[in-house]
């Protein structure tokens, strides 16, 4: 499996042209799994001199892809052998400076990216190939141990610093420095919002913290003068915000719509069904306010049978109710997963 060049030789035209520079579109597909209580992300193999990993990404050929999300699906299948089952479009991510360089004039990449969801069958695991935990690459967004160990040792401090040079400045969205940390890594009262895992990540990208912004040269990570410590393994090209991205949509979706049922197996049981949100939102939810929530939401009914697996008492298997799509507007799970 291949990933897109975002650096692919252009035309010889368009390298000596003085003009505008030539644009390539490229879809990058977030593909999401749940695998033994965690939420796993399909990466690329690193190739070539870049060891970072990367996303699935291919080009968008309007010569055979009548539709965007067509083409997604065709180069995922020709690449993984994978059949996607849910996709939707993210985000249209086109920032020049992301992986461009000044002077550069190879073509800018405008990526369009999307989540898509998949199950992984019991008897396809040892198959895996490229699926790693997603809190490899954003450690700090999973508490289901306790307050993450990267909060107090880099992220806290490196954020404290950045603050202090400059505790007034606004950003764009008219908020200052301090407020912005405040409201993104120390909220009051109720915990972190898990469905801020993009702000959260484009502020320490902001404030020079991941390796990202070294690489992209941004003036908070050069005033360091070193390259940041390892804060959640990089990824190419903009990949990470792309997942970062993928992972809120996810996480405010869940709550609304029965996304969730796309990440498990035909047959579960309640714990399962459980620990696959708790995996995804980061958090640890409590049992029976978690179980209520499900039988209001009339999402899931018993298959009748029972599962052995548990060591314990067995326990009932239920499947999703895809009626529940027709019967009501917002079919989601609810969870209150904050605090």
């Amino acid at each position: 499996m291949t990933s897109f060049d975002h650096r692919r030789e252009p035309p010889a035209s368009s390298r000596d042209s003085e003009g505008p520079l030539p644009v390539a579109i490229g879809l990058t597909a977030a593909i999401v799994a749940a695998q033994e209580d965690e939420p796993l992300i399909l990466t690329v193999a690193a190739t070539g001199e870049d060891a970072r990993a990367a996303l699935p990404s291919g080009p968008f050929d309007p010569v055979r892809h009548r539709t965007f999300e067509i083409g997604l699906r065709a180069w995922v299948a020709e690449q993984t052998g994978m059949s996607l089952g849910y996709v939707e479009q993210l985000y249209t991510f086109g920032d020049r400076g992301r992986h461009a360089r000044a002077g550069d004039r190879d073509p800018h990449v405008v990526s369009v990216g999307y989540l898509a969801l998949t199950r992984i069958a019991e008897e396809q695991v040892e198959e895996i190939r490229g699926f790693r935990s997603w809190y490899e690459f954003f450690p700090w967004e999973d508490w289901r141990g306790g307050r993450p160990e990267a909060m107090e040792t880099t992220i806290l401090p490196g954020l404290s610093a950045w603050v202090e040079e400059a505790p007034d400045a606004l950003s764009s969205s008219g908020l200052r420095r301090r407020d912005r940390v405040n409201l993104l890594f120390r909220p009051q009262g109720r915990g972190l919002d898990e469905e801020n895992a993009l702000e959260r990540y484009e502020l320490l990208y902001e404030a020079g913290l991941v390796e990202e912004a070294w690489r992209d040269g941004r003036e908070a990570a050069l005033k360091r003068g070193v390259k940041p410590p390892p804060l959640g393994a990089p990824m190419q090209h903009d990949h990470r915000r792309i997942l970062a991205t993928a992972m809120g949509r996810l996480r405010a979706k869940m709550k609304y719509r029965p996304v969730i049922f796309e990440l498990m197996p035909p047959a579960f049981t309640l714990t399962e069904l459980q620990r696959t949100v708790e995996a995804i939102a980061g958090r640890h939810l409590h049992k029976q306010n978690f179980r209520r929530l499900v039988e209001t939401s009339a999402a899931v009914e018993p298959t009748g049978e029972v599962s052995l697996k548990t060591g314990g008492r067995p326990a009932a298997l239920f499947h999703f109710r895809r009626n529940v799509l027709q019967e009501r507007p917002a079919p989601g799970l609810r969870v209150g997963i904050r605090g």
